[in-house]
């Protein structure tokens, strides 16, 4: 992928220079509500996302430090994508995303389940997102 150049200083700009495009909040949303982290998981969203497209947009969130590659422990060939504290902080647009979606969008729908029980534990999953930045830094 092609290095973008920055639009502006303004924060919105920067942040969509980032997470912007039609696929990386996605791909972000299927790790954190979903608990898709591998590859193959990420893949079968119901966006249909194609292969060459989530293998570039994991490779630039990984760049920009949203989201860590790392080796699966049960299966050396695969890897698993886990968001960062970075990753974890993208959590309250995601949820004003759903909020708003929701609003006007009268067929939009969510696993309410999924999305609480996430936000109940974000401290925890940002203590274990920094734990594993430790380990491979």
């Amino acid at each position: 992928m092609k290095k973008k150049l920055k639009r502006s200083a303004c924060p919105i700009g920067m942040t969509l220079d980032i997470v912007g495009d039609r696929w990386s909040l996605l791909i972000v949303r299927s790790l954190m509500f979903a608990k898709r982290k591998t590859f193959k998981d990420l893949a079968t969203i119901s966006e249909n996302i194609a292969t060459n497209i989530l293998s570039d947009r994991l490779e630039s969130l990984e760049r920009t430090g949203i989201i860590m590659k790392l080796p699966d422990s049960a299966d050396g060939r695969r890897s698993i994508y886990v968001l960062t504290e970075k990753g974890l902080d993208l959590m309250p647009v995601l949820l004003s995303m759903i909020a708003w979606g929701t609003k006007y969008n009268p067929d939009a729908s969510y696993p309410v389940k999924m999305v609480k029980e996430t936000v109940r534990n974000k401290t925890k999953l940002i203590k274990e997102a920094r734990k594993l930045q430790k380990t491979y830094n």
